[in-house]
């Protein structure tokens, strides 16, 4: 595709995050596809959300059943006004309103095998098991994708069928392999050495790869796949070179994914030789058991006519005897498998397995949704063919709840389905939570639909506040289940906490539009955090995770934590005293601290990320730093004292100014064609002049003293290029800067690039002397980093002149999102140029605004997913006292359909002397009436730890010192710990503030004791 052309066959800026998981062919087939959807309980419903979410052509619904009470605790497109309604035509219309691009419809008869042909993917959930054995043997004939989906409680079944010879296209989530070209022998077998030896593990024996953009071996620009060899040293055989032209300079070698083909039995036979996602030879042994009991559930069904009774110790017995009649399963080769069944496990499911839970909803649902997408798209290797889930780990330990059956009778509410699994009383003590959400994005968002549909703060002094300080935007509308487009500008926590309180109008949900970072610790404080019960952490950021952690362990309150990247996914708990705390990594790879050195970037790049840094920051000085620095010139009542204040910034920030006010112009531009003379000047100071300026300084053969070639690894020698305005990158530079020029100085644009070739035939390209009066200086100015001189500020100053009078420019603020803009363009034809000059590797237009908007891959499902399994931890946590060994921390990998759940570490134990204490210790010392001298808490402390303190801190202030002198301690030891404090840190307490944070030291501790702190009551 032309990377021109602004027409596409899909909304880019609305399913961004989701293209740079799936690709744009992926998300076109999609688009393209036709589901059939049968069964809107509460699984059916996430399933439905996450395709339409996801874009899917057509969705169809059937399920004709009426909506019951237990639906509620699931079903989040119906309520209690819904009761007796068809559920799928109670879904069908808010289902519709998540996209404008879906279509969804209802079948209301049979599903007959007519209906069947006319979709390439058919699901199937809470259905029976005849059911799923006559749809399931007729899509395998015909070539239908088929997946069967249910929970049970608290354990969940996935089957995916899809057929006997289904293609995969794009088997995994990573981009093909590329890697830069730094030399190619002649011969047979021809060598090629990578620019970087690292990029060479990469890559394996027997791995197809083309080439492209290579200078002199031309042969291999397009050719067939080739195969590599990888040799000891790193470097790689790509078959006889002998015959070709003798390799230059330059060029990219590609992989090219291989595709692959799944064999899957229909569901008839795979019922009797399941074949089980699992991670260990004791996970495939539970799938296994878990296999069994649903079978044995459906058994049940089919000779009383309707589930086991929740908690109900007959029924159950009677499931384990129907599991242990079972034919033994067949092994991998068709052999029997003597596997135990695991008679207890098989009872706990039957046992719960009469309720629904939002959770586990969430999660199957999320997973089931994907495995669609892969059937539809051919991207990622679908299940082969189960995959069971179960958090029966949720369940109290020493407990047998059966014994009082009425506490898990229905009632009539919305919440039957959970109180099914874990009672009333639970789902009392439930309600009666306070907790806080930091974050309403996409996982928040989620998260705040399960709160809602659990009734987590729903009654009481229960509640939920929710923080977030950003603005919905468009692209956030694909995967953030609570917005919708008339929501776009609004503040996502007030748009969020309305849309729950629909879900649940007993939720009571308090909006927050500050940060949580430590400019607000006064709005939450002490008299915040007393009154919440947890914490629910949704962030995007390591550095807010880590705050937000600090604050948890502070306040003794655990915390609930997720995030995701493309299909990968987290989901953790931290409990004060029973787990370790927080410690993700301290900071994001991609974080706005991550920076290169201004060297490299200006003139050595040797990697495309190096010159999309450049990229980014001529957007910045051209259109940002410019526009700001010449307003803020005529604004000021007294220019030169403005103009002398600029001799404080980067000298090449200056000049990037001067190439803006001056360039191949004298005066402000007043047209169309101005800023595409600008423009045009500009590409010629860059990619041409700029170059060839660089190589006079360092000639491509300068040698260093030591004899070494000054343009050796990482350094690349640069060429200078020539305009050519047939071709795409060269052309789409001049239009977008023209474009950002033109909005800076509040001119009209032009789109038309038919227009813009004719009109660049009658300009002559800007040579030299058009371009000296910023040039002469440029290099020399930024090699050295240097500060303006008085002359530098002279030629300013004559240049800001002729902007003196007019209106103000238009400051121009990088925005990722908008596709319309030129911003993304602007970057990626500069940086594309930039890689052209030095032989680099340029990226991809959606890779490049990945990287300059810092964007996180992103699909609704994995969100979905993450979010249910800390669903799934909220119940312990809620539930009382649990050991270590109820938690779970979680890791999944949907495109490689890997889930993995583990116990968390225990917090370490610290010890000195006779001292023991983990990270949730404190020493809580209140304050007293009257309040404590400096001398009473210290003799306190040392009663309390019979250690001598030498030392007590608050934050980097010394209240207390055992090297003080002795008149010092005299003076400071009589005195309130409060005045101390004043007096040496200037400050008071905050007003509501009820604990002062104090750290000390004691006698013969090494540096890197850590005590704990003490929490000074006030």
């Amino acid at each position: 595709m032309n990377v021109l052309e602004t027409s596409k066959l899909l909304d880019e800026e609305l399913y961004s995050r989701q293209l740079y998981v799936l690709g744009l062919p992926a998300m076109q087939r999609i688009q393209g596809a036709k589901v059939l959807l049968s069964g809107l309980q509460g699984l059916g419903a996430e399933i439905a959300k996450n395709l339409v979410l996801m874009g899917v052509g057509i969705l169809t619904l059937h399920d004709p059943h009426p909506t019951c009470w237990s639906d509620l605790a699931t079903q989040f497109f119906l309520s209690e006004q819904d009761l007796g309604r068809s559920r799928a035509e109670a879904s069908q219309e808010l289902l519709a309103k998540l996209s404008g691009a879906v279509q969804v419809c209802i079948h209301t008869g049979d599903i007959t095998e007519d209906l069947l042909l006319d979709f390439q993917v058919v699901v199937l959930t809470a259905s029976k098991l005849e059911e799923q054995l006559k749809v399931g043997t007729f899509c395998h004939k015909h070539g239908v994708c088929f997946l069967v989906a249910d929970t049970r409680g608290l354990v969940g079944q996935l089957f995916c069928d899809f057929g006997e010879d289904f293609t995969v296209e794009d088997p995994t989530e990573a981009e093909p392999l590329r890697a830069t070209i730094q030399h190619i022998s002649q011969g047979s077998p021809g060598i090629l050495t990578l620019r970087e030896e690292a990029d060479a593990h990469h890559f394996h024996d027997g791995d197809l790869v083309t080439f492209s953009g290579i200078e002199g071996m031309v042969e291999l620009n397009g050719c067939a796949p080739r195969p590599l060899h990888v040799r000891e040293d790193g470097t790689l055989e790509i078959g006889n070179t002998a015959t070709f032209s003798r390799y230059s300079r330059g060029g990219a070698v590609t992989e090219v994914k291989r595709p692959r083909t799944v064999k899957h039995e229909p569901l008839d036979a795979a019922l009797l030789q399941p074949r089980v996602v699992a991670q260990s030879p004791q996970e495939v042994h539970r799938a296994h058991c878990l296999h069994r009991a649903f079978r044995a559930l459906h058994a049940f069904q089919q000779l009383h006519g309707r589930p086991p009774r929740q908690w109900d110790p007959v029924d159950a017995e009677m499931v384990v005897g129907l599991a242990q009649a079972l034919e033994p399963l067949k092994g991998t080769e068709g052999e029997s498998s003597e596997e135990q069944l695991d008679e207890a496990l098989v009872r706990t499911v039957a046992l719960s397995s009469a309720g629904s839970l939002s959770p586990i909803a969430t999660m199957l649902g999320a997973v089931a949704a994907q495995e669609v997408l892969k059937a539809v798209s051919k991207k990622f290797m679908p299940l082969d063919q189960w995959l069971y889930f179960d958090a029966l780990d949720c369940l109290p330990e020493d407990e047998e709840p059966f014994l009082n059956p009425e506490d898990y009778a229905p009632r009539d509410c919305r919440y039957d389905g959970q109180i099914a699994v874990f009672g009333a009383g639970f789902q009392e003590k439930l309600s009666h939570q306070h907790y806080l959400l930091v974050g309403a994005g996409a996982i928040g968002c989620e998260l705040l639909k399960g709160f809602a549909l659990v009734g987590l703060g729903a009654g009481g002094s229960g509640g939920v506040t929710v923080a977030d300080m950003d603005h919905v935007e468009r692209s956030n509308l694909s995967r953030q289940f609570l917005f919708r487009p008339q929501d776009i500008g609004r503040p996502k926590a007030e748009v969020a906490a309305e849309a729950a309180h629909h879900l649940n109008p007993n939720l009571k949900v308090t909006p927050l539009t500050y940060p949580l970072d430590p400019t607000t610790e006064h709005i939450y404080g002490d008299n915040f955090f007393s009154n919440v019960d947890g914490v629910a952490a949704a962030l995007d950021s390591f550095q807010a995770r880590h705050y937000v952690a600090a604050r948890c362990t502070h306040y003794l309150k655990p915390l609930l934590e997720a995030g995701t990247n493309g299909t990968r996914g987290s989901a953790s708990v931290f409990m004060p005293g029973v787990t370790d705390v927080y410690r993700g990594p301290a900071s994001d790879a991609d974080s706005e601290d991550a920076s290169y050195p201004v060297c490299t970037v200006r003139y050595f790049p040797s990697t495309a990320k190096h010159t999309l840094q450049w990229a980014r920051d001529e957007f910045e000085g051209l259109f940002h730093l410019s526009a700001e620095t010449i307003k803020r010139y005529q604004q000021e009542g007294h220019p030169q004292e403005a103009l002398i204040s600029l001799a404080d910034m980067d000298g090449p920030q200056v000049l990037t100014l001067l190439q803006v006010v001056l360039g191949v112009l004298r005066e402000r531009p007043q047209t169309w064609r101005d800023c595409v003379l600008w423009a045009l000047g500009h590409w010629q100071l860059c990619f041409h002049y700029g170059i060839i300026q660089l190589l006079r300084l360092f000639p491509p053969d300068k040698v260093l003293e030591d004899g070494t070639p000054f343009w050796s690894s990482p350094r690349q020698c640069p060429q200078p290029l020539e305009f050519d305005a047939s071709q795409d990158m060269h052309l789409l530079y001049v239009l977008a800067a023209a474009n950002l020029y033109a909005q800076m100085h509040r001119l009209p644009g032009s789109r038309d690039q038919i227009e813009l070739r004719g009109l660049l035939k009658l300009l002559p390209l800007p040579d030299l002397q058009d371009l000296a009066p910023i040039f002469a200086s440029d290099l020399e100015l930024t090699w050295a980093s240097a500060k303006l001189g008085p002359e530098h500020l002279k030629k300013l100053h004559e240049a800001l002149e002729i902007w003196s009078t007019g209106p103000p420019l238009e400051p121009l603020m990088f925005e990722k999102d908008n596709d319309n803009n030129f911003h993304v363009d602007f970057v990626t034809a500069a940086a594309s140029l930039r890689a052209q000059n030095y032989g680099i590797l340029p990226a991809s237009r959606t890779k490049s605004k990945r990287i300059v908007g810092r964007i996180i891959p992103a699909v609704v499902t994995t969100t979905a997913a993450v979010a249910g399994l800390v669903g799934l931890e909220l119940y312990k946590v809620v539930g009382g006292p649990r050991p270590l060994s109820a938690f779970r921390h979680n890791y999944l990998h949907l495109a490689e359909n890997y889930f993995s759940r583990w116990v968390p570490f225990a917090p370490a134990i610290q010890k000195f002397q006779h001292l023991e204490w983990t990270c949730w210790k404190r020493l809580e010392v209140p304050a007293g009436e009257p309040e404590r001298t400096l001398e009473s808490l210290l003799a306190h402390l040392q009663e309390l730890l019979e250690v001598r303190v030498t030392m007590l801190l608050r934050g980097p202030a010394v209240l207390y010192s055992a090297g003080w002198s002795l008149e010092k301690q005299a003076r400071h030891l009589p005195l309130r710990v409060t005045e101390v404090m004043r007096q040496v840190t200037g400050q008071a307490p905050e007003p509501g503030q009820r604990v002062l944070v104090l750290e000390l030291s004691c006698e013969g501790d090494e540096e890197d004791t850590t005590f704990p702190p003490v929490h000074y009551k006030l």
